[in-house]
């Protein structure tokens, strides 16, 4: 009977299907629209960008009669006037926001070159210095900032290692090759210093692109190896919840304790105290090797342990390492890169 019942059925699908061609599960649609990929490095090239203008970080002071409460908003280009917002409570992530309450919307700019905020219980407009936000009942007026961070510049001190400082110094590094651009010239990724380092503090400066149509490890890659061994991740994660394969993660082993990564084309800091790991006269590993490191002049990792080398760097082992900045195709840019020898 079961057979009989569904050979009725089939037929009975075929002929509506045919007088209702509308009701096919296999009704074709138009694949989505694909994002031609952007990849721009040089600040003068997006000056006219109509996202690249709203995107950014935001702060101001949500009102509900006399109760006051700040707020931080990130927001991060999608592509195609699209948006993503999300509202740290207490401010920015390293500058207030309590490290656990986000919300969320999305926006779309529209022809008067304003974005609209829409998301639950969250409305609100980004529109320079007239942006506005309501989260629930309560309204206030956004400030846009740009935030540097507390190292940029930082000279090197008496004994460094200056590996960047200047054009001729990409002669420190293997493949070094300088990228001269608006307002600057930079060091290229792709390159492995030519001097190896035991312990060490190092300061490292990087600026990475705009690529609004990208998403993920395509948008923004590059990485800092340490000896060559250890990566501290180089990626646009601004706005991103901040894991081991975002920005100052540890690739495949530590998350950042905050996602410090500041919107692009912004120069970002990378401070770095790293001890090596320690080996027997046998070669067997001892110690691991650790690191404490800063981002955007916030500490994000604290005394961390490496139990292995990490994917794409050299072997563990007793013998100095040179730095490495990865070229995984997007145009970030190095400078004011030293390193001071531990004792």
């Amino acid at each position: 009977m079961f057979r009989t019942l569904f050979a009725g059925a089939f037929v009975a699908s075929v002929v509506i299907a045919a007088n209702f061609p509308g009701l096919t599960a296999q009704e074709k649609k138009d694949p989505p629209k694909k994002k031609e990929r952007i990849a721009i490095n040089d600040p003068k090239d997006v000056a006219k960008d109509a996202d690249f203008a709203l995107q950014g970080e935001y702060v101001g002071t949500l009102q509900n009669n006399a109760d006051t409460k700040k707020i931080g908003v990130q927001v991060v280009a999608k592509g195609l006037g699209e948006f993503d917002v999300k509202i740290h409570h207490g401010g920015l992530p390293g500058d207030g926001w309590d490290a656990k309450t986000v919300s969320k919307a999305t926006a779309k700019r529209g022809d008067d070159g304003n974005a609209t905020i829409t998301g639950k219980e969250i409305s609100g407009i980004i529109a320079g210095a007239k942006s506005t936000i309501r989260v629930g009942n309560d309204e206030c007026p956004l400030t846009k900032v740009e935030r540097k961070s507390t190292s940029i510049g930082k000279a090197a001190p008496e004994g460094a290692v200056v590996l960047f400082g200047k054009e001729g110094d990409e002669k420190n590094w293997e493949g070094g090759k300088i990228v001269e651009l608006s307002d600057g010239k930079f060091l290229g990724m792709g390159v492995t210093s030519k001097e190896k380092f035991q312990g060490f503090t190092a300061h490292i400066e990087f600026r990475l692109p705009w690529m609004p149509n990208s998403t993920g490890q395509g948008r923004g890659n590059s990485g800092v190896y340490l000896q060559n061994r250890y990566e501290c991740q180089v990626l646009d994660s601004f706005g991103l919840n901040g894991e081991n394969n975002e920005c100052g993660g540890i690739y495949t082993q530590h998350k950042p304790s905050v996602n410090m990564c500041y919107p692009p084309l912004s120069w970002q800091t990378y401070d770095i105290e790293f001890t090596p790991a320690q080996f027997g006269e046998d070669g067997k590993k001892t110690k691991n090797g650790r690191a404490t490191i800063y981002h955007n002049g916030v500490k994000i990792h604290d005394n961390i342990e490496f139990p292995k080398e990490c994917p794409g760097g050299q072997k563990e082992a007793a013998t100095p390492g040179p730095f490495q900045f990865q070229n995984h195709g997007d145009p970030v840019v190095y400078r004011n890169v030293w390193v001071l020898p531990t004792k």
